[in-house]
């Protein structure tokens, strides 16, 4: 395992725990009862975004250990 791919494991595992809970939550609202399909379309939108939020961090993550940039405040 090089230098690069012990840095990614954090990242990626917590990106993988929100991505499951999110899911879940997801899920979740899907079966809950009484509640008409009109108001669970906009409420599962929430989650969808989060996940799909989290990707793109995760993905901007591994692009900047890949490429060295490890301190992001070197930016500033």
């Amino acid at each position: 395992m090089n230098q690069h791919s012990k840095k990614m494991i954090a990242p990626v595992v917590i990106a993988v725990c929100i991505i499951l809970y999110y899911a879940a939550v997801g899920i979740a609202l899907l079966f809950v009862g009484n509640i008409a399909l009109v108001i669970k379309i906009p409420i599962l939108i929430i989650p969808l975004a989060i996940i799909g939020v989290s990707v793109f961090v995760l993905r901007e993550r591994i692009r900047e250990i890949r490429s060295g940039e490890e301190d992001d405040l070197s930016q500033y």
